[in-house]
């Protein structure tokens, strides 16, 4: 899936009404308004497992989630949007911001919101069901308000911009569903660490700590000086407090390390283009070619190259 509608394939009469139900039914919005300038628009969704990329693009608009339809929402999914063109103006509650080029905001589609821009205007947003973020609603709220206090900020606004920007080649990628579930991992340490000053951050960031971890390994696997030691210096954590985050949770860092950077080679293996196995496993933090396929063939029972012939058939 990518294009959903562009409405340059349409007649100008018939523009108006296809923006409006096609943003309606993909942003969550349950009013749409369009400004009386000709009608432009073009909107994109990509699959990244359970969750998904979304981009808008049009002249102004305006999305409002009235308090009726947020009564009755199931409060099936958040996003954190990253506006892309323009100057956008978002209010949630009493509060109303204007959000530039590059500017992140957390919308929970259960609570009423408007986001509008005026003139040419673009935006794009990660969509994570509810279920996949396993926090509790309330504490999200809280963090919707202090998104910019938390230092992963800048860091999960460019992140979703560079996904977006690619959507297209990543989300058609065999790797596609690990993308999607780093990025949700990065959203909810985006969450915690926006949520410092409250009473319950301590229990928050411990029950997340290996959420962070997780998400801080496939950030960096690509760096062969990765290990359990450069992890804990990066989450401010003693190797003791890492390696009982990782116990509790039943994983063992170095094997987990190993097998997450195995399956993302297996699957660019398994795609297309002419990389030699070698750049691959070096791509992927092995520094030895030779101890990559030897890794390959005990996690896998063949060797990388039969597994590349097996795919191309």
């Amino acid at each position: 899936m990518a294009v959903l509608l562009d409405t340059s394939a349409l007649a100008q009469r018939d523009r108006r009404d296809a923006l409006i139900t096609a943003m309606r039914d993909t942003s969550g919005a349950s009013q749409v308004t369009l400004a009386d300038e000709p009608v432009r628009g073009r909107l994109e969704l990509w699959p990244f497992g359970a969750a998904a990329i979304f981009r808008a693009e049009s002249n102004g608009v305006c999305l409002t989630r009235t308090a009726k339809a947020a009564r009755s929402a199931s409060g099936e999914h958040i996003a954190i949007g990253v506006h892309g063109i323009g100057t956008a103006r978002h209010r949630s509650g009493p509060a109303t911001r204007a959000l530039s080029a590059g500017e992140a905001l957390l919308v929970d589609v259960s609570k009423p919101f408007d986001y509008a821009w005026s003139g040419p205007g673009a935006a794009q947003s990660f969509n994570i069901p509810v279920d996949q973020l396993g926090m509790p609603a309330d504490l999200v709220r809280q963090a919707s308000l202090r998104l910019t206090a938390s230092p992963l900020y800048g860091l999960v606004s460019r992140h979703i911009a560079d996904m977006a920007s690619q959507a297209e080649t990543l989300s058609a990628s065999p790797a596609a569903h690990m993308l999607g579930s780093a990025a949700i991992e990065l959203a909810r340490a985006l969450i915690v660490t926006a949520l410092d000053a409250s009473p319950d951050r301590r229990d928050i960031v411990e029950q997340t700590l290996i959420t962070q971890i997780r998400a801080y390994v496939r950030q960096n696997l690509h760096d062969p000086e990765l290990s359990p030691a450069s992890i804990a210096i990066a989450l401010a954590l003693s190797p003791r407090h890492l390696y009982r985050v990782c116990a509790e949770a039943g994983m063992s860092l170095e094997q987990w390390i190993i097998s997450t950077r195995l399956e993302h080679a297996k699957a660019e293996l398994a795609g297309p283009g002419s990389r030699s196995i070698a750049s691959i496993a070096l791509r992927w933090g092995f520094r030895d070619p030779t101890h990559f396929t030897r890794r390959f063939r005990a996690a896998y029972g063949f060797l990388p190259s039969e597994w590349r012939r097996m795919v191309s058939r």
